[in-house]
């Protein structure tokens, strides 16, 4: 199996999945599976060194999880097998300029839900037993550690990180900062724990949907590293109702619409939210890699970036249009409160759910 950059043994069997990728790799930054299996990851760093060698992407690690589990807990466990077997490693950016981390991950489904940790091949897994919880681009498990690598613990003893004596705190240990203060300093990790707690015990899809288009937060990002795409998901604890997964496909989620996405049998491709791919010509497969930039914009993409620049230039025309969107935001949303609320789906309507959403977001662009 190709993955990004290396090759790997592919399973016999693999589930379907919907991902949010960035278009130039083979992995994802976030998804779901069949099975209702939901993974996102983030970028964090560490006393562990990053090497330069390429091996598998954390995003490619999300992808090969979200494959090969029909459950949270089975997810991880490919994650880690798959990290402790050929590494973490390469370029995460479409750039000669070279970007790496070490990566976290969450893992949900409809029973239960763990954050997953890493550096270098090291790694802690927390089950989260109840309440909110969130990540961001920092170590967040500190002394509650579910599963662990058997070695993490004498590894830090042997770099002098840990005396072996008093309780082991993972973030403590393994962060350049002092975690003492993390969940009290305004960086979105803390902003985004916040903006959960604030709801706890009444997080809908919509208030969700709020908390990823908050810019004061540092959540929805700005600038070079602009939020490009968005996901939020619904796992219902009951198995006869449907996971439903709403994703934008568009950057900047306050001028995006969150489209609802069900797994049912015979769903094709989504092809309007699809980029173009290039085959052995892609400049990620050649070598030196990155030599050029292909246009890899699929065609919702081209023309929610023509809209965006209406909606923040022209007053009259930008404010309907946003107001079109949220609309039909609102219109979907109310689609699935009822799909849940009354158990009941129509097959032959939802196999093209996401891309019917996607035809009617163009008509207003």
């Amino acid at each position: 199996l190709q993955c990004t950059y290396i090759t790997i043994e592919q399973v016999e069997k693999t589930h379907a999945v919907v991902l949010s990728r960035p278009a130039w790799l083979w992995g994802a930054e976030m998804g779901a599976n069949e099975h209702g299996v939901c993974i996102g990851n983030e970028a964090v760093w560490g006393r562990e060194e990053i090497g330069d060698d390429e091996a598998l992407l954390g995003m490619d690690l999300v992808r090969l999880g979200l494959e090969r589990a029909d459950t949270a807990e089975k997810a991880l466990t490919v994650i880690v097998d798959l990290l402790e077997k050929y590494g973490q490693g390469g370029n995460c950016m479409e750039s000669q300029m070279v970007f790496t981390y070490h990566n976290s991950f969450l893992i949900a489904d409809r029973k239960e839900a763990w954050v997953l940790e890493t550096s270098g091949k090291y790694w802690a897994a927390e089950k989260i037993e109840g309440g909110v919880r969130n990540i961001s681009n920092q170590l967040s498990i500190t002394t509650k550690i579910d599963r662990a690598h058997p070695e993490l613990k004498e590894y830090a003893k042997s770099k002098g990180w840990w005396d072996g004596e008093k309780e082991f705190d993972f973030a403590a240990t393994y962060s350049y900062v002092n975690t003492a203060r993390m969940t009290t300093s305004r960086g979105r990790y803390c902003e985004g724990y916040k903006l959960l707690n604030k709801h706890k015990g009444s997080i809908t899809s919509e208030i969700m949907m709020e908390i990823l288009r908050d810019k004061e937060s540092g959540i929805n990002m700005e600038g070079g590293f602009m939020t490009t795409g968005s996901m939020v998901s619904v796992l219902p604890q009951q198995p006869n109702l449907p996971c439903i997964h709403f994703f934008t496909g568009t950057p900047d989620p306050a001028r995006s619409i969150f489209k609802p996405f069900i797994f049912v049998p015979n769903i094709t491709q989504l092809l309007k939210t699809s980029s173009p791919t290039f085959g052995h010509d892609d400049p990620v497969k050649k070598q030196p890699r990155f030599q050029n930039k292909p246009d890899r914009r699929h065609e919702l993409y081209k023309k929610h970036e023509s809209a965006a620049v209406v909606m923040e230039t022209i007053e009259g025309q930008g404010k309907e249009m946003l107001k079109e969107i949220q609309e039909l935001e609102k219109q979907k949303i109310s689609e699935m409160e009822s799909v849940l609320q009354n158990g009941c789906l129509d097959i032959n309507h939802v196999v093209n759910l996401f891309s019917k959403c996607v035809e009617e977001e163009l008509k207003i662009y």
